[in-house]
């Protein structure tokens, strides 16, 4: 059997390492990924629901730091089940042909992806398998006008008093009931940070600070989930959590980090919101900040409804 036979009927992970040229990249791979959906160009494939199967194989430009262990240095494998999430959402297809363009297309646009291995499977038609397979480099790819599915997050931020508060339980309900993408952001606790006799040290126990209040808020309500990096800020906006941010990282990491001090809560809360491009700002129990170019609106601790 010929090399390209066995490769067309190998894993695309395989396929993808037997035609790798020069130095392998580095890949990622989903495997046996199946979904329940509607699709097909027969009439009995309509109304109806079918199991598709998804093998996708990721070749990635390596990531400068991996040592850093830092997720938002990589390819994450949810970028890639969201993909497939979003394409089969955008639209009813007849042709799975059309569905492993669109995902393959929607994949490349990740900046660390260089070529992917699609392979979709319809599971239920016949008495195997029957599917597609393609292939697709950056360069072999048409630019897709592709609408942006970044989330526009409300930012809430919770004073000392909000966290105490026995309104807090009702305040999460109703963020909850909006199933918006939410980011909760705290402040430093009332107790007094330790201190530092060197500016960038004490800039590091301040946001520590704000961390552990953070963890003061999660263990009053399990439903604020502590969340430090922007990978998991995104999918946790996309997946309906709501998150507590954790600002060490993201903080430290940014080329034009913030100019407010950790201990000006809300002036380091509005340089995140604007970070997230948030569409919105809500603050409970603290007086409004300037910020003309985002809608605020403030709660008192002492009144129930948002």
């Amino acid at each position: 059997m010929s090399d390209e036979i066995r490769w067309a009927f190998a894993h695309p992970s395989e396929r993808a390492a037997a035609t790798a040229e020069g130095t392998p990249l580095d890949r990622i791979s989903l495997r046996d990924h199946i979904v329940e959906v509607e699709i097909g160009a027969f009439q009995a494939e309509r109304g109806t629901t079918q199991r598709i199967c998804f093998n996708v194989v990721v070749e990635v430009t390596p990531p400068d730091n991996i040592l850093d262990d830092d997720v938002d240095t990589i390819l994450s494998y949810d970028k890639v089940t969201e993909a497939i999430a979003h394409e089969l959402a955008e639209e009813r297809l007849n042709l799975l042909e059309t569905l492993a363009e669109k995902l393959a297309d929607r994949i490349l646009l990740e900046p660390q992806a260089v070529r992917v291995f699609v392979r979709i499977e319809k599971l239920d038609r016949g008495p195997g398998a029957l599917g597609v397979e393609i292939v697709r480099a950056r360069k072999d790819t048409t630019p897709r006008r592709i609408a942006s599915d970044k989330p526009h997050p409300q930012v809430v931020y919770l004073s000392n008093a909000a966290i105490a508060s026995d309104n807090l339980g009702a305040w999460i309900d109703q963020l909850e009931a909006g199933h918006r993408p939410t980011i909760i952001c705290v402040g430093p606790a009332d107790t007094p940070a330790p201190q530092a006799g060197h500016k960038l040290a004490q800039r590091r126990i301040d946001l520590l600070a704000i961390e552990q209040n953070a963890w003061v808020l999660a263990g009053r309500d399990a439903r604020c989930v502590v969340v430090n990096s922007r990978t998991e800020l995104d999918w946790s906006m996309r997946h309906d959590q709501i998150s507590v941010w954790a600002p060490s990282k993201i903080v430290l990491d940014a080329v034009d980090g913030p100019s407010a001090s950790p201990r000006d809560a809300l002036g380091l809360v509005l340089w995140f919101a604007r970070f997230m491009e948030a569409a919105d700002m809500l603050v409970i129990g603290a007086a409004l900040p300037d910020a003309p170019d985002l809608p605020l609106r403030a709660v008192a601790t002492d009144v129930r409804v948002i």
